[in-house]
């Protein structure tokens, strides 16, 4: 079973304090090249440094800073490999999964389903409100983002569902010794996450309900399927067809997209669609496909470590 695929050796507690503060300490290492790229460009171009997210998402283009930003997550995850592998000892695979290899089928299924749902459904938004939208495509730059895009987003995506549906979540299912506990604060983690995003300024904080809704759902099939495989093709779709398709002057992706946004930020209760009609369907239909049961037992039964997985990682693999 994937949460008990944990190394329960002494002082794991510890280890997982120290694990955490080893991979925040990599997540803030990789903000080094942003700032030395922000203090040679003031330097050279004698613009004074911008001092708020919205002056650095305007200091350089938008290809530039999405590089940028997601050059934090390209250390994140070397933060990740250290300590799972040398802290823990365990393989990376041992919190992706409790199948003896990555499934990627599932991946390619969720990233295209989700994809292909994305981008149909920006569709239908923009032809039915199109003065809502502008043109924002021009070939050079989008090329750039869509290589940017396939290289880098799925490092970022991966980062966040290792530490939150992988790392979080079995330190919180060893703590708890159950699964309601690690699935709850793991999704309100992955939530609060979000709070600094220009859309909840911009929308109201009813928008914390998506991200946390969100969370909920990738923590719930990840329980289910016993893996990470489908939220990590879903997350990865998400945020490349958003990258790709549709950006504006306030969110937290500013990228050389096809369309950019132009109408005024605001939400009400359409927000709650997704988390109450869109995903329990998924979830319906990914249930069918991979013949999901005991739902009580999987998302809220108690967490047996019966094994130590104790230095089986020598044999050099991940």
């Amino acid at each position: 079973m994937f949460l008990e695929k944990i190394n329960k050796s002494p002082n794991v507690g510890l280890k997982y304090l120290l694990g955490f503060f080893i991979i925040a300490l990599f997540y803030a290492i990789g903000q080094f090249p942003l700032a030395i790229a922000l203090i040679v460009k003031s330097f050279t171009s004698g613009k004074a440094m911008p001092t708020t997210e919205a002056g650095i998402m305007k200091f350089f283009s938008p290809n530039v800073t999405l590089f940028l930003m997601l050059m934090i997550f390209v250390f994140t995850m070397l933060g990740i490999i250290i300590v799972v592998k040398y802290i823990h000892k365990l393989r990376l695979i041992d919190i992706i999964t409790s199948r003896e290899k990555v499934d990627w089928k599932r991946i390619f299924f969720a990233f295209v389903f989700w994809g292909l749902f994305s981008l149909c459904s920006t569709l239908i938004v923009y032809y039915t409100s199109p003065e809502n939208f502008v043109l924002n495509f021009k070939p050079i730059p989008f090329l750039i983002l869509v290589l940017i895009s396939i290289t880098m987003l799925p490092i970022q995506t991966s980062a966040e569902e290792f530490i939150f549906r992988g790392y979080l979540m079995q330190g919180f299912g060893l703590l708890a010794k159950n699964r309601w506990f690690p699935l709850i604060v793991t999704s309100a983690l992955f939530g609060l996450m979000h709070i600094m995003n220009p859309e909840v300024e911009k929308m109201g904080p009813i928008i914390m309900v998506y991200y946390i809704g969100t969370g909920l759902f990738l923590g719930i099939i990840t329980l289910m399927d016993d893996g990470m495989e489908l939220s990590l093709g879903f997350h990865a779709a998400n945020n490349i067809v958003t990258a790709l398709l549709v950006t504006s002057e306030w969110s937290a992706l500013q990228t050389e997209s096809i369309f950019k946004d132009v109408s005024a930020p605001s939400v009400s209760y359409e927000i709650l669609i997704p988390v109450v009609v869109v995903f329990p369907l998924l979830l319906i239909i990914f249930s069918k496909k991979y013949n999901w049961s005991n739902w009580k037992e999987k998302l809220t039964g108690k967490i047996v470590i019966v094994q130590q997985i104790e230095n089986n990682q020598n044999d050099g693999s991940i």
